[in-house]
């Protein structure tokens, strides 16, 4: 499979670049706007897999959608005008958007879902993660995605729910409410936990990430799968097998 990088430059890039040669694939651009990388994909171009910059995002998958190939999307923190972008071409090609490509995390996010369920708003849920210093964006995709994992879990479709750390005098903890905390620090490369906090005990599901190798796996994985799918946004629960 003929396949273009887009933000080849970066750490996650350049592992994609190098897994994906050795899954067989055939990288023909590794695009970024850093010296002495490609600005575009050229015609033989079969598939794309985005981990750039969110702004780069849209000009990018509306190129995809034009050229009829499959889009794998990693890049996270997306507004909400660059979201309908990735929607506008899922309505032509296959799209995979994830905020994190591992089996782990897509196995975690089950696991959350069915706690919350299990126990209900009774248990407080607060989300921690931490990533290295260089990450832009706050908080993380997963994060995010673990946030979502517990409204479903208890049926919640409010956002206002999910507040994102605490400052001041904030008064009593609400019942319900989910909170997510970012940290950033070194070199850490992806930790996140979700705890429920009840009064008698506290469960907490944690992941750690000890190699990007992890993400960029799931991402080529996630690009053979898109290939000649019907048009849509897909997630990695979709790839794995999970939804």
């Amino acid at each position: 499979m003929k396949t273009a990088v887009v933000g080849a430059a970066g750490r996650m890039g350049r592992m994609i670049c190098s897994l994906a040669e050795a899954a067989g694939m055939e990288v023909v651009a590794k695009i970024d706007v850093a010296a002495g990388y490609d600005a575009s994909w050229p015609e033989c171009t079969e598939g794309v897999i985005d981990f750039s910059h969110r702004s780069a995002v849209p000009a990018s998958v509306a190129k995809a959608a034009a050229a009829g190939i499959p889009y794998v999307l990693g890049t996270t923190g997306l507004t909400a005008a660059e979201q309908a972008a990735v929607a506008a071409a899922a309505a032509r090609i296959p799209v995979v958007q994830s905020g994190n490509y591992s089996l782990g995390v897509n196995l975690m996010l089950g696991l959350v879902r069915k706690t919350a369920e299990a126990l209900g708003a009774e248990y407080d849920v607060e989300i921690t993660e931490m990533h290295h210093r260089r990450k832009k964006d706050a908080p993380s995709g997963t994060a995010l995605m673990l946030a979502g994992a517990v409204a479903a879990g208890r049926g919640v479709k409010d956002g206002r729910k999910i507040i994102y750390g605490r400052h001041g005098d904030v008064g009593e903890r609400p019942e319900g409410e989910i909170a997510v905390h970012a940290i950033r620090g070194g070199s850490v490369v992806g930790d996140h936990t979700v705890m429920f906090a009840g009064d008698v005990e506290r469960l907490e599901i944690t992941h750690r990430a000890q190699s990007r190798e992890a993400f960029a796996a799931g991402a080529v994985r996630a690009l053979e799968w898109a290939a000649g799918r019907s048009p849509g946004i897909y997630s990695m629960q979709n790839v794995l097998g999970f939804a």
